[in-house]
């Protein structure tokens, strides 16, 4: 099923659908087209309902009609133009629909916009319940539907109502309608109510008209005739996008239902206004609790206490809790007497008063009999059968006992029969007349015919009444008709402004009611559903769902990605595929059960001139990836750990050394990362392993203290070999060469060096005083303490004297001159002062030949050979006597050393 402006075309089908019913309850109230002759139907432009389409058709070839041929050249002409003119204003309709609606917006900046204008539409409001707006949710829903394309329809209509056009709105439901489409209604309601009327009784009585929705009739005085707010402040409302649409926005000042003296405090609204906020000082409903502040839309309150009121019984009191309006009947249980008396019973106490089953029974005055009457209060009354009574034809009366019964009087019945024309011809009789028997002249009920029979049969003719009834549609059809025709018993049947249901009225004139069906148009999952006049569920878009998308999912995984309700297909999956792979690892990457994949190469083009296509995709499940989990591997030799990807997580090489320690335990493998064979389990991961290189270096430990050879082994583990090789080393005193084993001096301690290294000789080192050591070869200084005795002499050297040493170095032991040392030393000193002045003289004789030794020189006196001059010169005695002296001392310090070595040895 279409959209009823949708068919025939968008242009044309949208052209007309503002008129919709209001133009066929119009076209209704005119009396039918007459049918041209030929049986082609004559269509008046715009009252056909159905848009260009029927002024298409009104351009069919009609049968030749007498004095038509003057006008038919110009006919195609005139009607082409009303066809461009009517598609020019479906194009201008649908191009301000599209700019006027509100669909146009954005959905977020709609949202974002529509959420401000509702917050400051309900500020007033909530400034009075502290931030309190439970209250405000019917408002808040006419709001949104204000809000929201397509959710406000004119059921008259059945268009979208547009924040541009002049609206009307019900007092009793709320419901929206185009003030024009309401003034259409107005004005068809009330003629069709007013059309039955004669001219002497119209105008003589306001007759109402109805709210096509909820049926609150209003007077002729209150038809619409201007547009005004929702409050009805404002005529005319300018159109304010920060607004509600058709709203002034000014506080509405509204009334509240039911009226409690404030107003209401909402900016101008659609809907019925909220409960009022006020605080109002209140008490309970049976006035015992204290005065409390309350909201005045909630100022009855209960304050739960016992009620405590007397009930109608007037025996007991009321046992509810604090209640409004009246108390509820006693409900308690009592043993009470019937009326009269006879009985007793448990029932109510609300319902004292009860009859029994029993007939009174109880003697008459007259005493011949009884009471008749079933259990009543108060006495019994007189016989009935006491006083004048009537013969059955009430002609005759007689004074009887009452045990008597009255006779008949003998005179004729005269009573009127059922046919109200002649009497009863039998006595006076008891019981009923018999029926008329009596044969008349009958006219049928149409007045067509006559007939002659008993007067108590009715008599109706055969012939079918061809009136039309009230619809103006129908003929009456019924036998023997007497003018008075009843309403046409038919269903209209009428296609309603909807396009989906039929009229289910009877058969009337003007306009159908709109379509009383709502529709509700859901979400996809059900669960989110709005209400829209029935016929728009295909043009309004579904309600925004906030419930989470219940299908199945479509891909491996047991739930789907969690997103909102939705049409059409899911979203791709993008949870992680955790698919396990062949490693035993779970697949990270997002789903891919449903990837879309481009197809090439499926088509080939016939040509240059072929235009290429767009590439195909189709949906389809790819393979896992390979692994990219990070595994932690170790090279080959063991030197690192590093993450690789799982699918090539194998050991590598880390291009380092090896680095093992080798067999001499004292170099590592110098080849790149490798394997190693592990002899054991249990070996160390430093050993080298077989594929390890040799070592071939020399021993390079750290040889002992003092050692200076080399290790005699190559490079080994553990600890080199005692070193048997003799060293070569002096002495203390540097005077003799030891020959040593290594061994003994490198473990030697200090005391023990000492002696290894010592020529056990005596020191040759002089001490300060000029005296030989006399201790043995020692390291170190020599010890000043000289035991020596020496010869001391006097200052004249003629007297001496033996002395230690050291006291004579510490200034203890002197030898003093005497006299004749004295008379020697004066001797001594002329003798002495007689050589200077030997040796000045000769001093000059010397420089004066070696003056003239360097004038002769100068001279030239030697040509070719230069000869030494020999000035002679008188020595001294040290000079002549030197080496006579020093070869003798020389000869024995050599015997000494050499006595000295071999003691020593």
């Amino acid at each position: 099923m279409e959209v009823p402006w949708r068919q025939g075309g968008r242009g044309r089908g949208r052209a007309r659908s503002g008129d919709g019913l209001a133009a066929r309850a119009g076209a209704a109230a005119r009396p039918p087209a007459p049918r041209a002759r030929g049986g082609a139907c004559v269509a008046a432009a715009g009252t056909s309902g159905e848009g260009a389409s029927g002024e298409w058709r009104a351009l069919l070839p009609t049968p030749a009609r007498p004095g038509a041929a003057g006008s038919r050249a110009g006919e195609p002409a005139k009607k082409f133009d009303e066809i461009k003119k009517a598609n020019q204003a479906a194009a201008k309709k649908l191009v301000e629909d599209q700019f006027s609606s509100s669909s146009e917006d954005d959905d977020e900046d709609a949202e974002v916009k529509q959420g401000k204008i509702l917050a400051k539409t309900f500020t007033v409001y909530t400034s009075q319940t502290d931030g309190d707006a439970s209250e405000l949710e019917r408002t808040r829903q006419y709001l949104n539907e204000a809000f929201q394309s397509g959710a406000m329809t004119c059921l008259i209509c059945i268009a979208s109502v547009k924040r541009n056009q002049a609206v009307w709105s019900c007092c009793g439901c709320f419901c929206i309608f185009h003030l024009v489409c309401i003034q259409k209604w107005a004005k068809d309601s009330l003629f069709l109510v007013s059309s039955p009327l004669t001219d002497d009784d119209f105008g003589k009585k306001d007759y109402p008209w109805p709210c096509p929705k909820c049926r609150f009739e209003y007077k002729r005085s209150e038809t619409p005739s201007r547009y005004y707010c929702y409050c009805g402040k404002v005529e005319n409302p300018t159109l304010d996008p920060w607004l509600v649409p058709h709203s002034c926005g000014q506080i509405c000042e509204r009334e509240f239902k039911p009226s409690c003296g404030h107003k209401c405090l909402l900016l101008c609204h659609p809907g019925p206004c909220p409960p009022c906020p006020k605080m109002v000082t209140t008490t309970c409903h049976c006035k015992k609790a204290k005065p409390v502040p309350r909201r005045c839309s909630a100022k009855e309150w209960s304050c739960c206490l016992p009620c405590g009121r007397t009930l109608l019984c007037g025996q007991h009191t009321c046992e509810n809790a604090c209640h409004a309006g009246d108390c509820q009947p006693c409900p308690r249980v009592s043993k009470q007497r019937c009326i009269c008396g006879r009985q007793t019973a448990e029932r109510l106490c609300a319902s004292p008063q009860w009859q029994c089953d029993q007939v009174c029974g109880k003697p008459l005055p007259c005493g011949n009999h009884t009471c008749e009457k079933v259990c009543h209060a108060g006495p019994c009354g007189d016989c009935p059968r006491s006083g004048k009574r009537s013969c059955p034809c009430e002609k005759s009366k007689f004074t009887l006992p009452c045990t008597e019964d009255v006779p008949t009087c003998g005179d004729s019945c005269d009573k009127v029969l059922e046919c109200g024309i002649h009497k009863c011809s039998q006595r006076c009789h008891r019981g009923p007349c018999e029926i008329c028997r009596q044969e008349v002249e009958k006219q049928c009920r149409c007045g067509k015919h006559t007939k002659r029979m008993p007067c108590h049969k009715p008599y109706l003719c055969e012939t079918k009444c061809t009136k039309i009834r009230d619809c103006q549609k129908h003929q009456c059809r019924r036998k023997c008709c007497s003018g008075n025709c009843p309403p046409c018993d038919q269903v209209c049947g009428r296609t309603l402004g909807c396009r989906n249901h039929k009229c289910p009225s009877g058969c009337h004139r003007g306009s159908c009611n709109p379509c009383p069906e709502t529709v509700d148009v859901k979400c996809n999952c059900g669960k989110t559903v709005i209400k829209v006049p029935c016929g728009r569920e295909r043009t309004i878009k579904p309600p925004k769902c906030k419930q989470l998308c219940s299908r199945p999912p479509t891909c491996h995984h047991s739930t789907q990605e969690k997103h909102y309700c939705h049409f059409g297909r899911c979203p791709p999956c993008r949870q992680s595929c955790q698919k396990t792979l062949a490693c035993g690892h779970l697949c990270p990457v997002p789903c891919h059960d449903e990837a879309l994949v481009k197809q090439t190469g499926l088509h080939q083009s016939a040509g240059p001139w072929e235009q290429p296509s767009e590439p195909a995709f189709i949906q389809t499940a790819l393979p896992c990836p390979p692994c990219e989990v990070p595994i932690p591997v170790e090279c080959l030799g063991q030197h690192e750990v590093s993450p690789l990807p799982c699918h090539s997580a194998n050991p590598y090489s880390c291009k380092r050394f090896c680095g093992r320690l080798l067999d001499c335990q004292n170099h590592t493998c110098m080849k790149e990362c490798h394997h190693v064979t592990k002899l054991n389990s249990s070996a160390d991961g430093k050993k080298a392993g077989l594929e390890c290189s040799q070592c071939e270096e020399e021993c390079t430990k750290t040889r002992p203290s003092g050692c200076p050879h080399r290790c005699v082994l190559p490079c080994h583990p553990g600890d080199c070999p005692s070193c048997l090789q003799m060293l070569k080393i002096k002495c203390h005193c540097k005077l003799s060469v030891l020959y040593i084993e290594c061994l003994k001096l490198t473990c030697a301690d200090l005391k023990e060096k000492e002696l290894l290294i010592s020529c056990k000789n005596q020191c040759p080192k002089e001490l300060p005083c000029g005296h030989r050591c006399k201790e043995i070869c020692h390291s170190g200084s020599c010890p000043l303490n000289c035991s020596q005795k020496v010869k001391l002499r006097c200052l004249c050297k003629r007297l001496k004297k033996e002395i230690q040493c050291s006291k004579i170095q510490e200034g203890q032991a002197s030898v003093e001159c005497d006299a004749l040392c004295k008379e020697m030393k004066r001797k001594a000193a002329e003798i002495k002062e007689a050589e200077a002045k030997a040796a000045v003289e000769e001093e000059k004789r010397r420089q004066q030949a070696e003056l003239e030794a360097f004038e002769n020189r100068l001279k030239g006196r030697r040509k070719n050979k230069r000869r030494k001059d020999e000035v002679e010169v008188e020595q001294s005695s040290w000079q002549k006597y030197k080496n006579l002296i020093m070869l003798p001392m020389f000869g024995v310090v050599v015997v000494l050393v050499a006595w000295l070595m071999v003691y020593n040895d």
